[in-house]
């Protein structure tokens, strides 16, 4: 016979974002729990509003299963006396398991024979198993928890009620002062305290108590009635995901309503508005047939439809008073000049221990002149782009001191390119202005033009710079300036744009803008950590190769030359790859590995160049010829990867044929020369000699 378990944690409101991973962390440990106690389930449903976190198992076993287990003991000879009687050793063994002496038999383990017991342990009912389950709930960890009362325990919010229910019977513990019982609480304001008969009635019950208990079917609800207040209006309703997560999390029984606002507020830039409503009041935005914002927006009520009006008016009079605030700023902050702005940014410190604002944009036009300046001739900037570049630089920090800014700093960069357009700067001005800021995730959208690319780098690049040399380096899970960030977004626009920027390269920037205007680092000397600062970066690489899927050996490899760029690392990292599972790879790289290996002894040993008249032997005159020709062709990567395997043989050979460290200096130098020119071809992949073919 199987049972139905249900368990619901009743809680004060819990933050909407946290709700989610806590009943799914609440499911996982049960889960784990049940595992480890060998008790048979068939299903695990949860439950989740903001008062609750709940679970309901179906088809619990009875009973653990039994356990029949051997029980090793001490070695035959010391089981056994001389005599043949028992030892105490064997008769201490026996009755700590619970057995007798006569029970022990022998078998033998490695060759040699020890005293064993079979043990039957018989399984404990699900009654007695479940009343573990407490451990499960009080050691869950929360982003944030809290105390209650004078209790040292500590939890997302404070415990209200516990509902334990096998079938009908209560499972009994408690946590705290709470015991577990079958009562559980309805809405807030629609319902009341209802007693559960049985496991199987939740989440039913709950139902006539204004209650969705099932996210999924909550959120299933919104999205209809949104869909349908959307077709009713001949409206576009945009319904971000995550904002309808979070809403689903705030309501324990939902209904969807419309609200307006005045027409004049459309004049404010549609980021303002949408950001007042999405971000702020956590309300839906609305568009017409052609895309355009219009003056509505959707909401959700924690209730039924009763006295939907009073609840649509105070939404629509808390949206007003932010909207008006919006209006004032955007049209106050238009009163003065974007020179008034940088001037500004003169007094506002960036980080004390770095220096201002507007040192750091001193620092990042100068910055990004040398990074447009390493571009390649296919990737090089146009006259007006430079010019672009160098104008976005001088003041793209200018709207932070704005005051819609100040009220809105999710607009940072929105409202300077809004600004920057209203006062007369460029388009490409205006979008570099906002792109910098790019890319603000992980995995966030890049900056789509090129001088908006080049700022985002040498912003990046200059903060990580500054933070280190000023000795605040995220270490473990701390990372208060979002450096890792910056620095993945560094590795993925170079990537992107393919722009071959290396680690050797992006230090001797740092360095040369140090030197070019040190007034300008007023409390800090980047050169100082400027390597490690470097180094960080391209460990972001390095992390971003592990999540494509390419091994640890083979991402050592790529990034074991710091003079390659980020984007030839990664092709590197892709042919290698593709190669691992050819049938010669291994006596390809091992025949390369073999050249670095001696190369590495030819420090100050070698020639300016391979002199053919010192070859002694064909084997010599054969893989110079054929290192030549790959020198003297502009490969890609791929067909460089097939030109240094086709040397194998030739290696092979050589090696047969020639000792490379003879007496005779000249000789000797000149075989490490040789040998030094293919190294040289394999530094286009990395440091091979860090590949495992084994």
């Amino acid at each position: 016979m199987s049972h139905t378990f249900l368990l619901e944690v009743g809680l004060e409101e819990i933050p909407a974002h946290v709700v989610t991973p806590s009943v799914q962390q609440l499911k996982e440990r049960v889960a784990a729990f049940l595992k480890e106690q060998r008790l048979e389930f068939e299903k695990i449903a949860t439950f989740s509003t903001p008062r609750r976190l709940a679970i309901k198992i179906t088809g619990v076993a009875d009973k653990q299963k039994d356990v029949e287990e051997e029980a090793k003991g001490p070695a035959k000879k010391i089981a056994v006396g001389k005599d043949g009687n028992w030892s105490k050793a064997a008769i201490g063994f026996s009755r700590g398991q619970g057995m007798q002496p006569d029970d022990i038999f022998f078998k033998e383990l490695k060759g040699t024979e020890y005293a064993y017991v079979k043990k039957f342990i018989a399984g404990k009912t699900a009654a007695e198993i479940l009343t573990g389950i407490k451990d499960a709930v009080t050691s869950m960890i929360f982003p944030t928890m809290m105390r209650w009362g004078n209790n040292d325990f500590k939890y997302v919010r404070p415990i209200r009620w516990l509902v334990a229910l096998l079938d009908e019977q209560i499972v009994p513990f408690s946590i705290l002062n709470v015991q577990t019982d079958r009562v559980t609480q309805g809405h807030r304001f629609w319902g009341t305290q209802i007693e559960l008969k049985n496991a199987a009635d939740y989440p039913q019950a709950l139902l006539a108590q204004h209650v969705i208990a099932d996210a999924t079917e909550r959120k299933k609800m919104i999205e209809q009635q949104i869909k349908k207040l959307a077709q009713q209006n001949h409206w576009k309703i945009v319904v971000d995901p995550s904002l309808l997560e979070e809403v689903n999390n705030l309501v324990e029984f939902p209904t969807v309503f419309a609200g307006n606002f005045a027409e004049k507020y459309l004049d404010i830039p549609d980021e303002v508005l949408i950001t007042s409503m999405k971000d702020h009041q956590r309300f839906f935005y609305v568009l017409d047939q052609a895309d355009k914002l219009l003056p509505h927006f959707v909401s959700v009520r924690n209730g039924d439809g009763e006295h939907l009006e009073k609840v649509i008016a105070g939404n629509e009079k808390v949206l007003t008073a932010r909207l008006e605030d919006a209006a004032f700023f955007y049209h106050e902050d238009q009163q003065k000049t974007i020179a008034d702005y940088v001037d500004r940014l003169k007094k506002v410190m960036f980080h004390d221990k770095i220096g201002t604002v507007y040192e750091k944009m001193q620092r990042v036009q100068s910055l990004s002149k040398l990074l447009a300046a390493s571009l390649d001739e296919e990737n090089k900037l146009t006259e007006a782009e430079e010019r672009a570049l160098d104008r976005a630089a001088e003041i793209y920090k200018f709207d932070l001191v704005t005051g819609m800014v100040g009220e809105f700093s999710e607009l940072q960069g929105v409202m300077g390119e809004k600004y920057a357009l209203l006062m007369g700067e460029s388009p490409a001005v205006a979008t570099a202005i906002r792109e910098h800021y790019l890319p603000n995730s992980s995995n966030g959208e890049l900056p789509e033009s090129k001088v908006g690319a080049l700022l985002a780098i040498a912003d990046k690049i200059d903060s990580i710079g500054a933070f280190f040399a000023a000795g605040i380096i995220p270490t473990g899970s701390n990372d208060p300036y979002a450096l890792r960030r910056q620095a993945l977004g560094i590795v993925r626009i170079a990537r992107t744009r393919n722009w071959a920027f290396s680690a050797v390269s992006l230090q001797k920037m740092i360095e040369q803008n140090y030197q070019n205007a040190p007034e300008l680092y007023s409390n800090i000397k980047p050169t100082k950590n400027a390597a490690e600062a470097v180094s960080f970066i391209v460990e972001r690489l390095k992390k971003l190769l592990g999540e494509h899927e390419f091994s640890f050996d083979i991402i050592e490899t790529v990034s074991g030359v710091e003079t390659n760029s980020f984007v030839k690392m990664s092709q590197s990292a892709k042919i290698l790859k593709k190669h691992q599972a050819d049938a010669d790879f291994k006596e390809n790289i091992e025949a390369l590995t073999r050249v670095l290996r001696l190369a590495k002894k030819a420090s100050s040993d070698k020639l300016e160049r391979v002199e053919p008249s010192l070859f002694e032997n064909q084997a010599e005159k054969d893989l110079f010829e054929a290192v030549s020709q790959i020198e003297g062709k502009d490969s890609s990567l791929e067909q460089l990867y097939a030109a240094l395997s086709s040397l194998r043989p030739l290696i092979d050979n050589y090696f047969d044929e020639t000792m490379v460290m003879v007496d005779d200096e000249r000789v000797r130098a000149n075989r490490l020369t040789q040998l030094l020119s293919i190294a040289s071809l394999t530094r286009e992949f990395g440091a091979l000699d860090k590949l495992n073919v084994k």
